[in-house]
């Protein structure tokens, strides 16, 4: 999908040497259509990582998107230059009294704590609330899908014993939802997270339907408003050495850390990563911006109910 985003952005050369199509901003000013406005809130510490992974998602299709990303006010980024942020991000103050088609909300490394310690969770919640009546459809990943569920539905999470981490097999509920356009029976997702939400707690809920999960990693997929809103457990956009840097980066520390599971060929970190999800994410976000963000958005985004 063609990407309406500044041309010094770092994730624009990165993905040129993929071979990914991004049309920054200077040409896409001379394409006369409407571009889907999306929203990214990126919580990750690491954020110009972050933003080549969607963005990697979000391109090379016919329509032509235009994407602001958000930050934390109230929170400070150790991890992201203050001039990159200063470039690129914007603060709720700064968008709030715009419309959007779509917002993508990331995970964050906040996960062990309870939803109300996490420093900004006054701010946050406000955002939550500020979706519902400014967005056509809001896509939380991780833990901000564990908070978007908790926060509008009284979704609780769980700690795990050990961390989830690794690449699980998945299974549909409703093979006929638009998400799944193209997925096969079954597909892989990785996951890296402390926490979980349960399915007999989605399943009591009735403005919650259950739309995948896994034997091994549990629920990934919950999808309320009739696609207003979608909660994805996992980390569909992770590059293939994600989990790897992950891993490597807890082993140097000390800290106690398994193998990812099913990820290294013969389950050998020497022998680097099987990617078996890209498919399936490339599927997921094009299926989301296709039936529940293009075909549902009104043209004039101030008509968003």
């Amino acid at each position: 999908m063609p990407l309406n985003i500044p041309i010094t952005l770092p994730a624009v050369d990165v993905l040129r040497q993929e071979n990914i199509f991004v049309m920054d901003s200077e040409r896409a000013s001379t394409q006369e259509i409407r571009p889907l406005k999306l929203l990214i809130l990126n919580l990750m510490p690491i954020k110009i990582t972050t933003e080549t992974d969607l963005i990697r998602l979000l391109s090379n299709s016919p329509l032509q998107l235009e994407i602001d990303f958000l930050h934390m006010e109230s929170h400070t980024s150790k991890n992201t230059p203050i001039e990159h942020l200063m470039s690129f991000y914007k603060t709720f103050d700064e968008v709030k009294k715009s419309n959007y088609d779509g917002m993508i909300i990331t995970g964050a490394p906040v996960e062990q704590l309870e939803f109300e310690e996490v420093t900004y969770w006054d701010e946050i919640t406000g955002i939550f609330e500020w979706a519902r009546t400014h967005v056509t459809s809001t896509f939380y990943i991780c833990w901000a899908a564990q908070a978007g569920m908790y926060y509008h539905y009284g979704i609780p999470k769980y700690p795990l014993e050990t961390k989830m981490f690794g690449v699980f097999e998945h299974i549909k509920h409703q093979a006929q939802n638009p998400i799944f356009r193209g997925f096969d029976d079954a597909f892989f997702v990785p996951h890296s997270r402390h926490t979980e939400v349960k399915a007999e707690d989605i399943l009591k809920n009735p403005d919650l339907t259950l739309l995948s999960e896994s034997p091994d990693s549990g629920v990934y997929m919950v999808m309320a408003r009739n696609g207003r809103e979608f909660f994805i457990t996992g980390h569909s956009e992770y590059s293939p050495n994600t989990l790897d840097t992950e891993y490597r980066r807890d082993v140097a520390k000390g800290l106690p850390i398994n193998i990812p599971l099913n990820y290294y060929r013969d389950n050998n970190p020497a022998n680097g990563p099987v990617v078996r999800w890209r498919s399936h994410a490339n599927l997921l976000f094009t299926n989301w911006l296709n039936y529940f963000v293009y075909q549902e958005t009104p043209y004039d985004l101030e008509k968003i109910q």
